[in-house]
């Protein structure tokens, strides 16, 4: 049996439904992040897993216990919040070890786990300091050992990197990551950036509208989306219309210009279809390990850093493809027409 196993939950706020028969085994040490736009029902998934929602429907067991029925605090879950909720009237000591306080840790045990906490947080002098006294990244991994120091079963972060400069929230989630690692904690992480997820998770879910479009590892997510949702919503996804005319072959009329999947594609001649690809599986130029190649105009070219995203016209459908920001050459400029190539492999297919 899964350490976490989520069975059949439904959330309804009156007539709205929030989650939908979401179904969810986690083992134990795993890394779940919840991904999916606001609205979608992760943080409310989240909420009951910890206990602060009771779901309308469905099960919820931790370790083999079902935890349905019982208190946050009965639960022996830790909980990250996007709001640190650090108490300001207390010490960065205090804070991590309040939990242990209430619990009725001896005070040598209390001493001992807060300094062992501090030093895993890589804050072992600021013990005396105040909230009020510590940047947003310090207060957030503050947050965290105090989430973590009463030696949980489960860790619960809801959104916690989001207040954050993009610089500290890179460097605050392979913390954390190495933490849950070190640790060796479940860990279910809700968050909207796809950066992180991908980064982070042994698994994804990828939620819509109450539901669980695709859970899998990252790879999967974002290679091999299942739904058009996931497709579109975890990185950039560029679509082509076309209209298939030899379904033996695959060979679709895009723009006028005619392009062989070389697969078998299901309908009838004549069918609209979608070919959807990511930006890094288009190349600059024909190849000859890419069975696909197109002509298309230059619209504009933007600078990127390391990156220079190039995008063309396939018909009225504007397409983005990368190239490495190399001094030596010159990249195409708007106006100019060039020749795009891929592989029929990567592309995804859907219908109208």
């Amino acid at each position: 049996m899964a350490f976490l196993d989520l069975r059949h939950l439904q959330k309804f706020y009156g007539t709205t439904h929030v989650v939908r028969d979401f179904n969810l085994a986690v083992e134990k040490g795993e890394f779940i992040s919840f991904l999916g736009p606001s609205g979608c029902g992760k943080t409310t998934t989240l909420r009951m897993v910890a206990g602060f929602e009771t779901p309308s429907e469905g099960s919820i067991s931790i370790d083999g216990k079902d935890v349905v029925n019982l208190k946050p605090n009965q639960r022996n879950i830790g909980m990250v919040f996007q709001a640190y909720a650090l108490f300001p009237n207390m010490t960065v000591a205090q804070n991590v070890g309040f939990g242990m306080k209430i619990a009725g840790r001896s005070r040598a045990e209390i001493d001992a786990r807060v300094a062992e906490m501090l030093g895993i947080i890589k804050l072992p002098e600021l013990g005396t300091r105040y909230p009020f006294q510590l940047s947003g990244g310090q207060q957030q991994r503050v947050a965290l050992a105090r989430a973590l120091a009463g030696q949980p079963k489960l860790l619960l972060l809801d959104e916690p990197l989001s207040a954050l400069d993009a610089k500290i929230r890179v460097s605050l989630r392979e913390e954390i990551r190495a933490i849950q690692k070190k640790l060796g904690i479940t860990t279910i992480y809700v968050t909207h950036d796809q950066e992180e997820a991908l980064s982070m998770s042994d698994r994804i879910v990828v939620m819509n509208n109450g539901i669980a479009e695709q859970i899998g590892n990252p790879f999967e997510i974002y290679s091999k989306p299942a739904t058009r949702f996931v497709a579109t919503f975890v990185g950039h996804l560029n679509t082509l219309e076309a209209r298939l005319t030899d379904p033996a072959t695959g060979a679709c009329e895009i723009a006028g210009q005619t392009v062989a999947l070389g697969q078998p594609v299901e309908g009838p001649a004549g069918r609209a279809v979608t070919l959807s690809l990511r930006p890094e599986a288009i190349l600059l130029g024909a190849r000859p390990d890419n069975d696909v190649t197109i002509r298309a105009p230059v619209r504009d070219v933007s600078f990127l850093g390391s990156v220079v995203r190039i995008r063309a016209m396939v018909g009225a459908a504007p397409i983005s493809l990368d190239i490495f920001n190399n001094t030596a050459s010159r990249p195409p400029v708007p106006g100019e027409e060039i020749e795009i190539s891929f592989s029929s492999r990567d592309v995804l297919l859907t219908g109208d």
